[in-house]
């Protein structure tokens, strides 16, 4: 099919001029001669078998990173080995533990242990959980971890926005004042549903279901729920008794200043001078990395600091409510406890894959970006099963639902932490605390964990990330602003819904709205490219060059014939207005149509013969392999023919101008 020709362009222009006077006055002819071109035949892709297609297809999508290659040509031996390595990391960076690096996660585990004993008991609270719930879940969770999780840095425990969540989701149907053992049941059974979720995922390798909470919309929801939280924690700082059980800003700022005769001048002189001590802490260890241990330090010092201050002048500051008694021992067993029928198990599944996700789309990340930091990859689905088995493990032994802490592994990275061991040597010193050091704690004030709730959730606000949004991409920044809103005014859950919504919603607007644009030849090259973006990308005399940026699909394929029929009536007008070459040809550049469904073949089908009538030639370039497959077995390209198909739009010009004697036109 290769053809020859030297690729000039005549000046029919001048022709037109000379017979009628026809070409517009503002615009010079010229004649173009371009470097000789062959014409190159589109091939099919190789022929494969339906089950053939079906399988590159599924490992396509299913496993793009090929977690198998490591097994190829391995003995037996070694195939077990590795597999013990793949299903347990532990086994493939213990062989090489050395007691440097021993010392390394020693030191980042004690000051990491040091931030999760205060989070752990705070967070347990957000959740409308016993304070000692949370440190249960700084034990066997990031045991578990360390056995099954790829990533050297995360710090593992319970995280503020789950917890929040669980609390607001749970709270809606059972009390955990009026029925704390139901309450209990149900926040296990949440853990479990969102650990079999997680694992389900990873075993599945669906992890691309987490991707429907985009960072825009995640951006909003985390600082619409910090802001929720932090209001919420008025009640322990200003110690008032009866408070609001609702998370919306109106009810709680309502409840705060209809209760104006609860506040209590010790609760809040103390609680607001511990909220600055913290913050203070925070930004010398933002603006003095190296001052890490300032931060990490700041909560325990201020849980003990708090708690001498309230035993020694318990007289004189009664007003100020404690933790109370929390019980020495380690975990006990929770799985009798666990609800599998009743009216309430709709309710525990419901929350647990809510929380599932949060927990799964906060940890990967944490993971993933301290591991892009220290330059090693962090495997996806391994993750989704080591928290999904750490999750439904906890259930069973008094946790509730736990994942990688943000501040808890920047801490773990800055502090040193070399290996999954840092997250042994804290739950060692979770392990110390709860057999020894529970009797502390019974002169605790409440409002202590609510400063440390308050300092941790702060960081949520990324406000920089808003500013960038908004410069960015306005569609974005409005998606962060509806998960922003709608945390704030409606519910915490309803908030999470209206963010995975617009972050569908988004992808339908891609999908169903695809960009078509307009090409031009870029002058002296064979380069078209979109000549609203390119000033010196020029238009082809009688073609009308097209890009499709997406996919053909049922759902977009009319959009797409309507808007190609818009393009071809607004040249004609502009081509009519200007007196220039009547239009002649179309040229759809498919370089960037990854796929196309039955529907879209019918669209180009049904739009070539549109065209046809009305004496306008429909051409396609460069398909890719799949589309290039299917356009073959629908028989379409019987209809397109020999001429209808191109490998790139240079060829297909000089092609077809050859063929039909038009000329190239540079305004």
């Amino acid at each position: 099919m290769a053809v020859g020709n030297n690729n000039r362009v005549d000046d029919f222009a001048g022709h037109d001029e000379e017979e009628g006077g026809m070409a517009h006055q503002n615009h010079a002819t010229t004649t173009i001669v371009m470097p000789p071109l062959e014409i190159h035949k589109v091939c099919l892709p190789p022929k494969k078998t339906a089950f053939e297609s079906m399988k590159h297809r599924l490992s396509e999508i299913f496993f793009p990173d090929d977690p198998f290659h490591k097994f190829k040509n391995q003995t037996f031996v070694k195939k077990l080995v590795l597999g013990l390595q793949y299903f347990f990391p532990i086994f493939q960076w213990a062989p090489t533990y050395t007691l440097a690096l021993f010392k390394s996660d020693i030191v980042s585990g004690l000051t990491i242990a040091s931030l999760a004993i205060p989070q752990g008991i705070s967070y347990a609270k957000l959740a409308n959980l016993p304070p000692i719930i949370g440190l249960y879940s700084s034990f066997v969770p990031p045991i578990l971890y360390a056995l099954l999780g790829s990533s050297k840095h995360l710090g593992v425990g319970p995280v503020s926005i789950a917890s929040l969540v669980m609390g607001e989701m749970l709270r809606e149907r059972v009390s955990n004042v009026t029925d704390p053992v139901l309450y209990l049941k149900l926040a296990f059974t949440a853990t479990f549903f969102a650990g079999l979720f997680q694992a389900s995922l990873g075993l599945l390798r669906l992890g691309f279901i987490i991707d429907f909470l985009s960072k825009a919309t995640l951006t909003g929801f985390m600082a619409g729920a910090a802001i929720i939280v932090s209001l919420q924690q008025l009640k322990g700082l200003l110690g008032i008794a009866h408070f609001t059980n609702k998370m919306q800003i109106i009810p709680v700022l309502e409840s705060v200043f209809s209760h104006m005769k609860e506040w209590s001048w010790e609760t809040i002189v103390m609680g607001l001078s511990f909220l600055i001590f913290l913050l203070i802490c925070r930004q010398v260890s933002i603006r003095r990395p190296n001052l890490f241990w300032v931060q990490a330090a700041a909560p325990l010092t201020s849980v003990i600091i708090s708690t001498l201050v309230v035993f020694i002048f318990k007289s004189q500051v009664h007003h100020i409510s404690t933790i109370g008694h929390l019980p020495k021992g380690l975990n006990p067993p929770s799985a009798n406890m666990l609800y599998f029928s009743g009216p309430f198990l709709g309710l525990a599944i419901k929350t647990g894959i809510t929380t599932g996700i949060l927990a799964l789309t906060e940890g990967i990340a944490v993971g993933r970006t301290f591991a892009s930091l220290k330059n090693y990859q962090v495997d996806g689905n391994k993750e989704m099963v080591a928290i999904g088995v750490m999750n439904m493990a906890g259930s069973c032994t008094s946790c509730y639902i736990t994942t990688g802490s943000f501040s808890r592994s920047a801490i773990n990275v800055i502090a040193g932490a070399q290996t999954a061991v840092s997250n042994i040597v804290m739950a060692s010193t979770v392990l110390v605390t709860l057999l020894f050091l529970m009797p502390l704690f019974n002169y605790t004030p409440n409002l202590i964990l609510a400063a440390i709730i308050i300092t941790a959730v702060i960081g949520l606000i990324d406000y920089q990330s808003v500013i960038k949004l908004w410069k960015v991409d306005k569609l974005d920044f409005v998606a962060c602003l509806c998960a922003f809103f709608g945390v704030l005014f409606i519910s915490v859950s309803t908030g999470l819904l209206i963010a995975v919504g617009v972050s569908i919603f988004k992808i339908l607007m891609h999908v169903t709205r695809p960009n078509t644009v307009m090409l031009g030849n870029i002058p002296g090259t064979q380069i078209y490219q979109n000549v609203g973006r390119y000033g010196d990308a020029s238009r082809v005399a009688s073609f009308l060059i097209l890009g499709i940026e997406s996919p053909i699909y049922f759902a977009n394929c009319t959009y797409l014939q309507e808007r190609i029929l818009r393009w071809v009536r607004e040249e004609e007008e502009r081509i009519q207005g200007k007196k220039e070459n009547e239009l002649k040809c179309i040229i759809l550049d498919l370089t960037a149509v990854t796929a196309v469904d039955t529907s879209g073949l019918e669209t180009l089908t049904e739009l070539r013969r549109v065209l046809e009538k009305r004496s306008l030639q429909l051409v396609l370039v460069n398909p890719v392999g799949q589309v290039m497959q299917k356009l073959h077995r629908s028989k379409a390209l019987v209809l397109f023919g020999s001429n209808g198909l191109y490998l790139t739009v240079g060829e297909a010009i000089a092609d077809i101008s050859s063929n039909i004697k038009v000329q190239l036109y540079m305004p």
